[in-house]
This record gives structure tokens, sequence and C-alpha cells, in this order.
């Protein structure tokens, strides 16, 4: 065990009507790591996300941040983990019917900050976006590559220490996954850990990031700088 362990899996398993969806999935990621999870559609790389930021838990093992296992976290303290997660999905999961400030104000209006430290913080995340000239602008308004901007804005509102991104780069183009990326790579150079679940084999071999392999619910390979292959 690192001593800058963040992240750590422990013999983790999980199953839903007896069918194993992960399988003794054991790894850790330290502080400031930028981590690819890769394979095929259906190897359990949703789930692990999942896990981590305990929408699932597992059906056995344990998993642990910063050392806390989550399986002793009551379920009403466990606001305090999420508020260090910050989730980026593929299909975006933005509020179609607010403005790009009100959809990165709501995570900070669920964990109670005041209003004055809102309207302090959101232009400063939007400016670090690219998304400043655009803060009264709607969903509808923007781009893929723009929206996905604005999910990743309201992942950090509350300065997460990790950032968790499941195929965030799925449903844009190519131009836009690689600022995206870049946007990505300049939030890890500030210290936010990343761990991203991706198919784009492009992206993984430009990036020479770690990444770890999981097929059929148990991982393959794990590469400090590895590459996509099937």
């Amino acid at each position: 065990m690192g001593i800058n362990s963040l992240i750590r899996f422990e013999n983790v398993f999980k199953s839903y009507d007896d069918e194993a969806v992960l399988d003794n999935v054991d790894f850790e990621i330290e502080k400031g790591d930028f981590v690819f999870l890769i394979g095929p559609s259906g190897a359990g790389k949703s789930t692990i996300l999942k896990l981590l930021n305990r929408e699932e838990t597992p059906s056995a093992g344990k998993i642990y941040i910063n050392e806390i296992d989550l399986a002793t976290v009551p379920f009403s303290e466990m606001y305090n983990i999420r508020r260090r997660i910050g989730v980026v999905f593929q299909d975006f999961r933005v509020i179609k019917s607010k403005n790009v400030f009100e959809n990165v104000a709501v995570s900070l209006e669920v964990v109670d900050a005041p209003i004055n430290v809102i309207h302090e913080v959101v232009p400063n995340i939007l400016e670090m976006v690219g998304l400043q000239n655009k803060i009264l602008k709607y969903p509808s308004e923007l781009s893929g590559g723009e929206i996905q901007r604005l999910a990743i804005a309201r992942a950090l509102a509350h300065e997460p220490d990790i950032i968790v991104a499941d195929e965030p780069t799925g449903m844009i183009d190519p131009k836009a996954a690689s600022e995206i990326m870049n946007l990505l790579i300049e939030i890890n150079k500030l210290g936010t850990t990343v761990l991203m679940a991706t198919h784009d084999y492009n992206i993984v071999n430009h990036m020479k990031k770690r990444v770890i392999k999981i097929v059929d619910g148990k991982i393959v390979s794990d590469k400090k700088t590895g590459i996509y292959h099937e």
C-alpha cells in the first residue's frame, strides 16, 4: 500500500442475480494520478465508477478513499465522501432549464454554500473551462464540447480530490474531445486525481498515462504508461 494512496479496491466482487460483474478486483490509485480504465462494453468499467461513488455497493471486498472504508460510512454521511468526487458523464446530465451559471451553482447550492461564495466561485470555474463568455447561455445554445466543459465545471465546483469521468468524449467530435482532454490534463496538473473510463484508443495511446484494462470483470493488465489494445 502506497503512502499516497487515495483510492484502493481490495478483492472486490460484484454480482447481480448471481451473475458476476466484477471478480476479485484489486488496484490502488495515488493522489495526483491520471488513470485510464479500458475494456470492452460490459467489462465492468462503469460498475467500478459507481462503486467508487457508492451508487452501488460491493458484494464482497473493500473500497477505500483516503483510507476510509466506504462500508463504514453511514449512508446519511456519504455526502462528505461524494463532495470529494466530481463525476463527469458521457451523456452530460446538465439541467436544460438552467443557464450555464445556474448549472454550476446547483453543485454549491446542494451543500448550502452562501450566495456570496457561489458568485465568487462559479465565474472562476467557468473561466477555467473557457465558458466565461457563455455564462447566461442555456445548454440548447451550446455545442457538444461546450456542454461537456459545463459538466466538468459542475464537477469541479466543490473542489473535489478526484474527477471520475465515464466516457467523457464519447458523444462529441474529435476536436472537442481533444479540448476536453487538454482540460482534464490541466485539472490533473493542479493536483486533482483523474480516473477516466474510455473506449477511445487514440486518446489513450496519445496520453501515455497509466492504463488499467478490465475484461469480463477481471483486471487483466495494469501498465504505468500503457496503450489501448484489444
